[in-house]
């Protein structure tokens, strides 16, 4: 049955002078989905479950303000400059040392102070795509040269919400942009107690080790026979309890190279039957289980429809290059010289199962 794709545009607000967009995507019988030109950022993502229960599976919130106010986890952000962390918050390139934010611990988190996540980027419409853009000037946050920046967001008819990030430089410099969606298939404001119930599948055989800090230290940690391992569908309460606590891990992806898009991920959520499946040309993926979100004991962080946000609500799976890749010879470089293109593409594609069984990732062959 052929399924009708709708788009819509209206204004969502005004921050610093600057008309904020949200633009929706409907699917008849599908997904329905918004994104927003402040901080390119996914506000709501609306998916059928197998009883025909359609429900927002991210977190976010429902105005404006409250983004610019509240949004210190980065809710289905754009992350930029350089998404994750860079170990003591300086890197050299060619000689030069450029000092960048210390905005977590002495060590560099997502950007900056104000990443990519915080402006109003301009917005253009294509067809059933919409092309954010954004200028960041040489040395904004440290970061050496002018940056054109552009993340396109496509809805397509079979469920899929593609998003690719490009990006080009007059100088050479430090790029890794990702998305940093929270997403819960049980919907957004179900909670731990649902997010342990999901079951995982991540295409790795190994972790980025890190340090106290979680910055690298060059060194992989193979996660055959350990919590960390996703190769075969795992319940995530399972793999939190065994040792394993919280996840916050950079997942070496197995992938075919940067020209093409390889299985990721897969999370389903049996009760629902809804599933979510990742594809990427990145080499790899940060999984994390909103660890830093308020703690039962905390008042919780209030999003869309007055939901609680607490700690291990939700999950992200960020691809990426490797985190602090610009201080490891031996991880996938995250420097973009002038003449060069960055270019990430990643596929978030939804569904459901009507039937009790487990979950069963893809055949791992590119699409």
């Amino acid at each position: 049955m052929y399924a009708m794709l709708t788009i819509e545009t209206e204004d969502f607000g005004v921050h610093k002078g600057k008309t904020v967009k949200k633009i929706t995507w409907r699917i008849s019988g599908g997904a329905e989905v918004s994104v927003i030109s402040y901080g390119a950022i996914v506000q709501s993502l609306k998916v059928p479950d197998k009883f025909g229960v359609k429900k927002d599976i991210v977190l976010g919130f429902d105005d404006l303000e409250s983004y610019v106010k509240r949004n210190t986890p980065y809710l289905g952000a754009t992350i930029g400059r350089c998404a994750n962390r860079i170990g003591k918050a300086s890197f050299e390139i060619d000689g030069k040392t450029y000092n960048v934010a210390q905005n977590i611990g002495k060590d560099h988190l997502h950007g900056g102070i104000v990443g990519f996540d915080k402006v109003v980027w301009e917005t253009t419409l294509l067809g059933n795509k919409v092309v954010f853009s954004y200028y960041s000037k040489d040395l904004e946050e440290g970061y050496p040269g002018d940056l054109i920046t552009s993340v396109t967001y496509e809805v397509t008819d079979d469920n899929k919400l593609k998003v690719e990030f490009k990006a080009t430089t007059t100088k050479k410099t430090v790029v890794n942009l990702t998305n940093h969606s929270y997403f819960n298939l049980a919907g957004h404001d179900a909670g731990a107690q649902e997010l342990y119930n999901h079951k995982v599948i991540i295409n790795a055989d190994k972790i980025t080790e890190t340090d106290s800090n979680s910055i690298p230290t060059g060194a992989f940690k193979m996660v055959k026979d350990t919590p960390f391992d996703f190769s075969l569908s795992k319940k995530l309460g399972d793999a939190m309890s065994a040792g394993q606590n919280l996840f916050d891990d950079n997942y070496c992806v197995i992938s075919y190279g940067p020209s093409i898009l390889t299985f990721v991920a897969a999370v389903s959520h049996p009760s629902t039957g809804r599933f979510l499946e990742v594809y990427s040309n990145q080499p790899g993926v940060q999984f994390y289980t909103a660890n830093f979100l308020p703690s039962p004991s905390e008042p919780a962080l209030v999003g869309k429809s007055g939901a609680g946000y607490r700690r291990h609500g939700a999950f992200c799976l960020e691809t990426q290059t490797y985190p602090d890749a610009v201080h490891h010879s031996n991880f996938p470089t995250s420097i973009l010289i002038p003449g060069d293109e960055y270019n990430h593409r990643v596929v978030y594609s939804f569904g459901f199962l009507n039937e009790d069984k487990d979950f069963e990732a893809p055949t791992v062959t590119p699409i």
